[in-house]
């Protein structure tokens, strides 16, 4: 969980009351939150000469963004105790009634391709109110934005640029400009360089420095506003004199785009001349049809049951008492007007992270009380669990196995792409094995097709040991599925291989034979000519086996359908030779959930 370091006394002056280092951690532990540290009583560093003052190191769930910062928490936790209501966030016209517009090019597809904006007017920052503004932008990059790889922020000085603006992507050489708090001119190649060795920003320049453009935010006068994700230009710095803050947020995940704006404007607007006040931006992106106007801080409309938040609780709530609980967590409730068991919930622009009943429900029983909440003892008799069938059947073919005389071994389930098809003199067509975007290290490119490499491996690793090795697996492999939900599924495979001095062909054909005798599959001697239900074995002259020694395993089930399960036989030299075997290895795999 992320932790925020604030002020003490700043915050229990805006909490309006001072507390004991008990009374907090109480009150903390009652809204959900943890008191990590307070610093009083510790030794702090001198800074300018004094003492750094008390601070408070709060742990924050991972969920709650709008609490990353000073101002988010001492307005979550005066809501919660009853001093403040929810603000009424207004986005509100420009004096002039002319609204900033940043105009999207079709080339930011290519890199980065969402932007959102905002501008605070009128707002007045202490060097407290800066070092949080700033500080919530840094939590926000670390942790919703993923390392600025998702979102990143740039804040500008209004008054030192002239819109309209435009969003581009243009190539690193032709994007020059002095860097913020930097007094060369560099192009964007230049910056690369520049930064490379910096501790702080050189751990972003790995998302735009390989691509053939760059993201840039022009004003008007084509003055470069920032290079987004990387940093911003010093010509539209913000210092404690500015007034007039420009907010552009470039993004490649549309969601979190917006709702990082959102947070942004909803924390900071509090210092605005009219508080809770924001203008606009107009986006102008019709290549991608995502022209709007921005931000949009008007609560989200939900519904949650009464019976299902009183069951999840262990609470006899009428609505109106679940509505002005709810009010404690900043939801504006009321029981709904069609449905006596329905209530139709207002959820704030900065509570993202609710995205179900479950999520208010959660809420409710906080604002309640944990502490609160009824204990009692499940008032019906305990129930067994049992097992998936596929995973019981598992556990039925581990056990035959294992008393057979092998023994089991757990690879990993990614491997690399040449393993997975290359190595065992398979071709890869494109349309079946599940592959990393950005894996790591080329080890781990794919999630496996075959239990076969991860067993190789093994024996690799152990050839050492006396022989002969006799090892299997039974997990999991993975395939592409453009007809599933997530376009993947996983299908239970078993997998044996024998390593010895002679080849061990009619050892893994004798533990076939054994685990299908087990799994009620008699042999057809007469194969495709008996019309019974069973299995038998053809010759196979797939690459992966020596010639002549390798045998497809068919079944034939109880409504006659006849399908090929899994393969078995002595591997090709060429395989033993790439993944450095130097005696002969005999491999049995097949699918196990056909006998479902």
């Amino acid at each position: 969980m992320p932790t925020v370091t604030v002020d003490k006394a700043g915050l229990y002056e805006a909490l309006g009351q001072e507390y004991t280092t008990d009374e907090f951690d109480e009150l903390c532990f009652e809204f959900g939150i943890e008191l990590d540290e307070d610093t009083t009583l510790t030794e702090r560093p001198i800074v300018n000469g004094k003492q750094e003052p008390p601070q408070l190191k709060i742990e924050i769930p991972a969920n709650r963004y709008d609490m990353l910062c000073h101002e988010g928490i001492s307005l979550m936790l005066n809501i919660f105790r009853g001093k403040a209501s929810v603000p009424n966030w207004r986005v509100v016209a420009p004096p002039d009634g002319e609204i900033h517009q940043i105009t999207v090019h079709p080339e930011v597809q290519k890199i980065r391709p969402y932007v959102s904006g905002a501008v605070l007017r009128n707002i007045k920052f202490t060097q407290e109110r800066y070092d949080s503004f700033i500080a919530l932008q840094d939590k926000l990059h670390q942790n919703l934005c993923r390392q600025r790889t998702l979102v990143s922020m740039g804040t500008h000085d209004l008054d030192t640029i002239k819109g309209p603006f435009t969003y581009e992507a243009l190539p690193p050489e032709r994007i020059v400009f002095k860097p913020l708090n930097q007094s060369v001119v560099m192009n964007g190649h230049e910056l690369m360089q520049f930064y490379e060795n910096d501790k702080n920003l050189g751990r972003y320049l790995h998302i735009i420095r390989d691509s053939p453009v760059y993201p840039v935010i022009y004003d008007s006068n084509r003055t470069v506003c920032s290079l987004p994700p990387i940093i911003n230009s010093h010509h539209s710095r913000i210092t404690l004199d500015t007034r007039n803050v420009f907010i552009e947020v470039t993004a490649t995940d549309k969601t979190k785009v917006e709702i990082v704006t959102s947070i942004l404007v909803a924390m900071f607007s509090v210092y605005c001349e009219e508080q809770f006040t924001v203008e606009p931006v107009k986006i102008i992106s019709p290549h991608n049809h995502e022209s709007r106007e921005v931000p949009n801080l008007s609560p989200r409309s939900t519904t949650a049951e009464v019976c299902y938040i009183n069951e999840c609780c262990g609470l006899n709530l009428t609505p109106d008492e679940i509505c002005n609980l709810l009010t404690k967590m900043a939801y504006a409730a009321k029981p709904s007007a069609s449905d006596p068991d329905l209530l139709d919930i207002e959820v704030p622009v900065t509570r993202a992270d609710v995205l179900h009943q479950c999520d208010i429900m959660e809420d409710l029983a906080i604002a309640y009380g944990y502490n609160s909440l009824p204990r009692t003892f499940p008032g019906k008799s305990g129930t067994v669990a049992r097992p998936l069938p596929i995973n019981k059947l598992s556990d039925i073919v581990r056990e035959e196995s294992a008393m057979a005389g092998w023994t089991e071994v757990m690879p990993l389930i990614l491997c690399s792409h040449d393993e997975n098809f290359a190595w065992l003199n398979r071709k890869d067509d494109g349309n079946t094995a599940v592959k990393l975007a950005n894996p790591k290290t080329a080890e781990y490119q794919v999630v496996r097709t075959s239990l076969l490499p991860g067993i190789l491996k093994t024996i690799r690793e152990n050839r050492k040991h006396a022989l002969p090795l006799k090892v299997f697996e039974c997990s999991d492999v993975a395939f592409k599925d453009e007809t599933a939900e997530r376009k993947s599924r996983n299908e239970r495979h078993f997998a044996a291989a024998w390593c010895g001095k002679t080849s061990g062909f009619e050892v893994v054909h004798g533990l076939l034979d054994r685990l299908m005798l087990m799994l009620s599959q008699g042999f057809t001697e007469a194969g495709k000519l008996e019309k019974e239900v069973g299995y038998w074995i053809e010759e196979t002259h797939e690459e992966m086996y020596f010639p002549g020694r390798a045998a497809n395993i068919w079944i034939r089930s109880k409504d006659g359908k006849e399908s090929v399960i899994g393969s078995f036989g002595i591997l090709h030299p060429t395989v033993l030779e790439k993944f450095e075997l130097p005696y002969p290895v005999s491999a049995l795999e097949f699918n196990l959930e056909v006998f479902l």
